[in-house]
């Protein structure tokens, strides 16, 4: 599957031609410390590139979760709603946020890959 990566520190996954997966990567989540509660977007909604689309909140700060590309909200995870410490255990697996479809996947390939991304965190940390 491919993962991008955005300069907001959000993750997104593939799961099929315009289907994904988004949530904060390993870095945000080591940047907030221990996650306490989460905000998530509204399913069905339709958000653009770069619009806050939820709240990570954590026991030093809170942040937003920026929308990753131009789409939709198909579904939330409420077991990290229920459990925000998902997020701390595993930020790029069960602590996921939202599922969306995107309308535009030329955005897609403008994200960063793996290697931009780490190159990307290293010169602005």
């Amino acid at each position: 599957m491919t993962v991008k990566y955005t300069s907001d520190h959000e993750w997104i996954q593939l799961e099929d031609h315009e289907a994904a997966v988004v949530g904060i990567t390993v870095h945000a989540q080591d940047a907030l410390g221990d996650v306490v509660f989460v905000d998530l977007p509204e399913v069905g909604r339709t958000y653009a590139k770069g619009e806050v689309a939820g709240v990570v909140e954590s026991v030093k700060a809170a942040a937003d979760v920026f929308m990753p590309l131009d789409g939709e909200v198909t579904e939330v995870n409420e077991d990290l709603r229920n459990d925000p410490s998902i997020a701390n255990k595993d930020p790029i697996g069960a602590g996921w946020f939202f599922k969306m479809l995107i309308k535009d996947m030329s955005q897609f390939d403008e994200l960063m890959d793996e290697p931009a991304y780490q190159k990307f965190v290293k010169e602005t940390t």
